[in-house]
């Protein structure tokens, strides 16, 4: 068992409004130069859509993360004669046409256009050629569908519907979409670390933030197309990739990034969590199916005797393990079980985790009124309809958060039922003890977890929210870690993960 600590979040999809303040908050402060117009290191996207970069889920085209290749765990872009082969030329790199061309506005000819019958008017100028052009697509182009569903249609994660379910989804009585928003996933086992020919891209050893050195890029650019969600983006103007970098000048001075600290949903959290770094391959490398139980499996009680000796051995500090024990990752993601990470199926391990948005009850019209369909709702209608009479179809949030497996998609929303139905026995008191019950029997949960749930839901205090620990740089685990050899760890205190080749 080797222990070590890594700076988690969760982000509770029910309570976003898509606001994409935490977008702008992130602008002001890392992306607002020369060549970073559209390095949206946070971007909120519409589910369902094509996202961004367009399309970024579909790793045929782009190739990022990890594959299982004659049994073993492989960089899914290339090996390293392949990367030998494109270094000067990656087929699989997003072009900016998948991002849009970044453009500002000639306001001067406003005010130097010679008078005239017509207005003047500002053309679109690229910034990148200095040249006029035409806009094509920007920044949440597709948001709120972008006014045409036709972005809705192109979702990869619709693949696997049937005909009449996609169709279902265009109907005006059940189209809907939710938000998602999304930041670099600081992985365990990183397809942008393993991708980097210059390894200029690391997880720090104290906190495992990934960072990409400016000094040390070179511009190969492998890193983008490694990164399964599209998390690292090239700057034109400078030459070097960019990312999220967690905004560690602030969590080490104990406080939350600035897209956590300015979410007006308050639908992020941030915390610790103990892992057991032994197991990264073995949980990367797991079937489909098995990818979410493989990964809450390597997530440790901060409680355990052994666990805290471990994490003592491996140089983590007392309050990175308080932090740990306080921490809402954990109890969301292991304890309670409601939050699931984004496309297992990548196999990079993501930090990053999301608890599933309530899917709206499907209604209809009777006599010009609305009424809901109760037929299947498993004995707890008209409170919630059925999960198999949601308006987003079952099996495209489970591609989504749980690499395809509705079994654990749906006990989570089981529970999260339980929840609402526990909170409506308490305000409301129209539910029966019959259907409380049956709710608590099925969600797999009872009144306390219920209610411990709600509360850190929607009222959460900011520091429930955030759990930033004392980061103790001058005991930092990369300055006492032994030096490299192929068995044990790699720089900055980890162990050489199964795709790193350089």
């Amino acid at each position: 068992m080797d222990i070590r600590a890594q700076v988690s979040m969760v982000f509770h999809l029910d309570k976003c409004i898509g606001c994409h303040t935490c977008s702008v908050a992130c602008k002001n402060i890392w992306t607002d130069r020369k060549g970073t117009e559209y390095m949206w290191w946070n971007n909120v996207e519409t589910k369902p859509g094509t996202g961004y970069p367009t399309r970024w889920e579909d790793q045929e085209k782009y190739k990022g993360g990890f594959e299982k290749k004659n049994g073993k765990l492989n960089l899914k872009l290339q090996g390293r004669m392949g990367a030998l082969g494109n270094i000067f030329f990656n087929p699989n790199l997003p072009t900016m046409d998948d991002y849009y061309e970044p453009w500002t506005y000639d306001y001067q000819h406003l005010f130097d256009a010679p008078e005239g019958d017509d207005q003047p008017t500002a053309r679109a100028i690229s910034l990148v050629t200095g040249k006029p052009m035409e806009i094509e697509a920007g920044p949440n182009w597709d948001d709120d569908l972008g006014g045409s569903p036709v972005y809705a249609e192109n979702d990869k994660n619709l693949d696997e519907l049937t005909e009449d379910e996609r169709e279902q989804l265009n109907e005006v009585e059940r189209m809907t979409f939710f938000y998602l928003p999304r930041i670099c996933n600081h992985c365990l086992n990183p397809g942008c670390v393993a991708a980097c020919p210059a390894g200029a891209i690391y997880k720090r050893g104290e906190d495992g933030i990934v960072l990409l050195s400016q000094e040390k890029c070179r511009a190969w650019r492998m890193c983008i197309s490694g990164c399964p969600y599209k998390k690292t983006y090239f700057n034109w103007s400078t030459g070097k990739s960019e990312k999220c970098i967690l905004c560690y000048p602030r969590i080490e001075s104990g406080q939350p990034p600035a897209c956590f600290h300015s979410c007006v949903g308050r639908i992020r959290y941030l915390g610790v969590l103990l892992y057991d770094a032994d197991q990264i391959e073995k949980v990367a490398a797991s079937a489909d199916a098995d990818l979410v139980a493989a990964q809450r499996g390597m997530i440790m009680d901060p409680f355990d005797p052994a666990v805290i000796a471990s994490a003592k051995a491996n140089g983590i500090p007392d309050n990175m393990i308080d932090s740990a024990q306080k921490s809402p990752v954990y109890k969301f993601v292991k304890q309670w079980q409601i939050a699931l990470p984004l496309h297992a199926e990548f196999r990079t391990v993501p930090m990053l985790f999301y608890v599933p948005p309530m899917l709206p009850v499907l209604a209809k019209t009777k006599d010009g009124n609305y009424e809901v369909d109760q037929s299947g709702a498993d004995g707890l209608a008209p409170l919630l309809s059925a999960l198999e009479k949601a308006r987003v179809p079952i099996k495209f949030m489970a591609r989504l958060f749980s690499a395809g497996n509705t079994d654990v998609i749906e006990e989570v929303y089981r529970k999260l039922i339980a929840v609402r139905i526990h909170r409506r026995s308490e305000t409301v008191k129209d539910v029966s003890q019959d259907v409380v019950e049956k709710a608590y029997s099925t969600g797999k949960t009872d009144a306390k977890e219920a209610d411990a749930i709600f509360r850190l839901t929607a009222l959460p205090t900011y520091d429930e929210r955030f759990v930033v620990p004392n980061m103790s740089r001058e005991v930092a685990i990369e300055a006492t870690t032994p030096p490299l050899t192929n068995k044990q760890e790699t720089g900055f205190g980890f162990r050489r993960g199964p795709g790193r080749r350089y």
